[in-house]
């Protein structure tokens, strides 16, 4: 790692764990399953509705430009996660690719900003809520969340089981709902004015809204330290995890914008289609299957992944070292508890779901502008690797995408900002700033000794 030094004495004197000490379990499928579960969420429940009143019956063509949008921005991911193992993930890219004052601001973002895990669970106690009136939402969101988080202190092993498990009967769900709805779909589908009703400019801006909810794949890019192949597995799973989840969200958005006229499904939820189209057992097999199930997986992807750039920043110094400490499923525990201890907050204290959103993609998007561009770098900072890489392109080509990831993402801050309370902009702000100024203390104060973690693969 550029700038860095290798500090395993460190690790062995103090019997401190490292992300070199976790199993690697995660082949291809396990990957695939953990990409498709963190990308279908709540996000295409939600936001549908609202891209069917933003293009009509289009919004299946939206759906395949997001996806479009969304690998553009995750280019630059793929050439450095296709030619090195990062044990770290996207904060190990950021510490060899930019300066390591970066990969401190990643780490204290990563950490605020994923008190997000509460989001799937409340947003699942809502689910539940409409099936099950008069239930109690701030106990089930407590209990599925104590659920998820128990599993995975299990290890990553079982963990991607259960998520393999449940991405099946997700899709088998979401299969039901658009089989049993496209022989529902009224004629003149492709006609005016409800197909592409504001025209190319509402059909990209739908794209545009959507990336929200097609994106997520690349989370993946965290796990490099478990994964058995990392260079050639990761980016196939975020690519066909992507490409997957969009060919999906394009046959459910058909069904959901043309079986009732378009003024009646704009702006609702997916659930008001599916009691048409849907017997009552269907119906509830889409609930819970489908809506439900999308919201646990990625809670339960988020569990596994996020934890990992903290193990790291922890070893290296960002972070009491302490904190590092393996159980003998080679989870960080610790660290996994702590997460699961910022989740209850908002559950308990009822947030605002959206405020913790808003908090989340406007705080990654920080970061991520950050790694798409650090990508552009990887020639100088390793030229042999990058030589032999699968993935190499001209540096023109790799300039290119850079550029491009970092100002897509910059632009979807910039959409974010303005639809900000003045409270969630101060906060968003303040939790920057915060960032920044215990990264740069806390390289000063000498105690950041960083390991290499990045490998070969």
């Amino acid at each position: 790692m550029s700038n860095t030094s290798t500090n395993t004495n460190t690790n062995v004197s103090t019997n401190l764990a490292s992300t070199k000490d976790l199993k690697r379990v995660l082949g291809r499928k396990e990957l695939l399953s953990i990409a498709i579960g963190q990308t279908i969420g709540s996000g295409v429940f939600a936001l549908t509705g609202v891209a069917i009143g933003m293009t009509g019956r289009s919004t299946s063509l939206a759906m395949l430009i997001a996806a479009i949008f969304t690998l553009a921005m995750t280019v630059p991911m793929i050439f450095v996660s296709g030619t090195i193992r990062m044990r770290g993930g996207f904060y190990t890219q950021l510490a060899l690719l930019s300066h390591k004052a970066f990969s401190g601001f990643f780490i204290i973002i990563h950490i605020l900003a994923w008190s997000a895990l509460s989001m799937y669970a409340i947003s699942f106690a809502d689910y539940t809520f409409a099936l099950i009136p008069g239930i109690n939402k701030t106990l089930v969101a407590f209990v599925v969340l104590t659920v998820i988080y128990l599993v995975n202190l299990f290890g990553m092993e079982g963990a991607s089981k259960l998520q393999t498990l449940m991405t099946v009967i997700m899709t088998i769900a979401i299969v039901v709902f658009s089989a049993f709805g496209i022989g529902k779909i009224q004629p003149g589908f492709f006609s005016p004015p409800d197909f592409m009703t504001n025209g190319v400019s509402g059909l990209f801006a739908a794209g545009a809204l959507l990336t929200w909810a097609i994106g997520g794949a690349n989370v993946v890019i965290h796990l490099g330290a478990e994964a058995k192949n990392p260079t050639r597995d990761i980016p196939f799973a975020v690519i066909a995890g992507t490409l997957i989840v969009a060919i999906f969200y394009a046959f459910m958005s058909t069904v959901a914008s043309g079986v009732l006229p378009v003024s009646e499904v704009a702006g609702q939820p997916l659930t008001l289609v599916a009691e048409k189209v849907l017997s009552k057992p269907l119906y509830v097999l889409f609930v819970v299957g489908g809506a439900m199930f999308a919201l646990i997986t990625t809670l339960n992807a988020c569990f596994g992944w996020v934890t990992k750039p903290i193990l790291q920043a922890s070893v290296d110094g960002w972070l009491p070292k302490g904190l590092g400490a393996l159980n003998k499923y080679k989870t960080p525990y610790i660290i996994l508890t702590l997460l699961y201890i910022e989740s209850l907050i908002p559950i308990f204290f009822r947030f605002n779901v959206s405020t913790i959103g808003n908090m989340a993609v406007i705080l990654n998007n920080l970061f991520f502008a950050i790694v798409c561009y650090s990508a552009i770098n990887l020639p100088k900072v390793l030229p042999d690797l990058w030589a032999k890489s699968k993935y190499h392109v001209s540096y023109k080509v790799l300039a290119f995408f850079s550029i491009l990831g970092a100002i897509s993402t910059i632009a979807q801050i910039w959409l974010l900002v303005g639809v900000l309370t003045p409270a969630e902009f101060i906060g968003n702000g303040a939790v920057a700033i915060f960032a920044m100024g215990y990264s740069v203390l806390r390289l000063k104060s000498g105690k950041v000794n960083m390991e290499v973690s990045y490998e070969e693969a």
